[in-house]
């Protein structure tokens, strides 16, 4: 796995939290793409290999972003009133229950106590 990269529509502490846990991940506001464009932050997603953490329903949709063309997709959707130490231990535990899964491709979302994912179909 490639690492992760942290959209500004999540928690700031997010990505240390991550890091702290032994993962890769960077905060798009540590390097200058606080408040870019979808597509921006998505493309340096992208270059990066990383799979893309946001709470935008912008990138929820998988007929937009369909599974396999893309890094990875982790669409956080818990509600913003929620504790931002739950949002993180969230994320946290739901990329260990994925464990060593390939998230290349996979559209994964995160409810409080549930993952889901979608990987590419096989044709």
């Amino acid at each position: 796995m490639a690492g992760f990269v942290v959209d500004d529509n999540m928690p700031r502490t997010t990505a240390s939290v991550l890091r702290d846990a032994g993962y890769e991940a960077i905060n798009v506001r540590d390097v200058g793409l606080r408040g870019a464009d979808d597509e921006d932050v998505f493309a340096f997603a992208q270059s990066r290999q990383a799979a893309l953490i946001m709470a935008d329903r912008d990138f929820s949709s998988v007929l937009t972003f369909r599974p396999g063309t893309h890094a990875g997709i982790i669409f956080v959707r818990i509600p913003s009133k929620v504790p931002n130490e739950v949002v993180n231990r969230e994320v946290v535990r739901a990329i260990v229950e994925l464990g060593n899964e390939e998230l290349s491709g996979a559209h994964v979302v995160v409810e409080v106590g549930r993952t889901r994912v979608r990987r590419p179909s096989i044709e």
